[in-house]
């Protein structure tokens, strides 16, 4: 059963509270849940998820005439909340479009990160690394062919961290149709590969697309299945049911972690005695290339 942040929704306090949310010191970023600040229900429970990352969306899906609601709201509840076993994320709007008193508004109250939307250029990075507070990250949304372009030169500030791909607004910007969007379309399999790696040579977390259809959780785990394949660790969640669905497929099984233990005990003990390449019984040929893959894997799980 969820805790809760507040017990009833009924008498919800209208000013902000004093409570700063202790920081997110978890290791999984599987999953990232999409939430709607004007669901009251969804937002009092944010503090359980089974979400490794939650968004709270002020962008799209708010209409103008209730972004202030939700900003409100968001302050509410951030305001009450001790802690959460998710990464707390707040996605404003563009810079030029709210998203600027968007951040200062926010830069007090206790969350992980920042994502911004529309992100173009360095300068708009530049920008929005000025206007947040330093113990916050910056996240960014890769929805314009400009940022898809210039992707690789974006690892500017060590406080920026994570990229999204916002794989619809992007289709839209390239003047692409959205029917793309399926598993065997080889400009969609361009686009996802293209992504994660000028996300890496950026040195930057990559999170690949929402998948809209909520109810077709069977093409939802096979694009999990696809993208796990090509690299990615981590995936958009459009509810619970994603959710559970991208944690497990990006999950690391307990067999992966203890081969990567082995090897680098193998391989450091080999190397003492100067010796950085050997056959092994169990896992075949060792050298430096699959030793730095193991730490990869455990770097998580030591």
């Amino acid at each position: 059963m969820l805790f809760m942040i507040f017990k009833t929704l009924n008498n919800i306090p209208k000013t902000v509270g004093t409570i700063t949310k202790r920081p997110y010191y978890g290791d999984n970023y599987r999953s990232n849940m999409m939430l709607n600040p004007l669901e009251l229900k969804h937002l009092n429970s944010i503090d359980e998820h089974r979400a490794d990352m939650i968004t709270l969306n002020l962008e799209d899906g708010i209409s103008v005439s209730r972004k202030g609601e939700a900003l409100a709201n968001i302050a509410i509840f951030l305001s009450h909340l001790e802690e959460s076993k998710s990464f707390i994320t707040v996605r404003t709007n563009p810079l030029s479009e709210g998203g600027e008193d968007e951040i200062k508004f926010l830069n007090d109250f206790g969350f992980d990160a920042i994502r911004v939307a529309k992100i173009r250029t360095t300068d708009d990075i530049k920008k929005a690394l000025s206007l947040l507070s330093n113990d916050k990250e910056l996240h960014i949304s890769i929805e314009t062919k400009e940022a898809f372009d210039n992707l690789s030169t974006f690892g500017i500030d060590d406080r920026l961290t994570t990229v999204h791909l916002g794989v619809l607004d992007l289709l839209s910007d390239l003047g692409l149709p959205q029917s793309i969007v399926s598993l065997s379309n080889p400009t969609m399999d361009y686009i996802l590969s293209r992504f994660l790696i000028d996300s890496h040579i950026a040195r930057l977390k990559p999170f690949s697309f929402m998948f809209q259809d909520y109810h077709d959780t069977d093409t939802f785990e096979k694009w999990c299945i696809k993208e796990s394949m090509m690299g990615f660790e981590s995936k958009a969640c459009l509810g619970p049911k994603q959710v559970d669905i991208a944690n497990r497929v990006f999950g690391i099984d307990e067999s992966q972690i203890q081969r990567a233990r082995d090897i680098k005990e193998l391989f450091e003990r080999n190397s003492r005695n100067g010796i950085n390449g050997f056959m092994d019984d169990r896992y075949g040929f060792i050298d430096e290339p699959i030793y730095r893959d193991s730490l990869l894997i455990l770097k998580d799980n030591i």
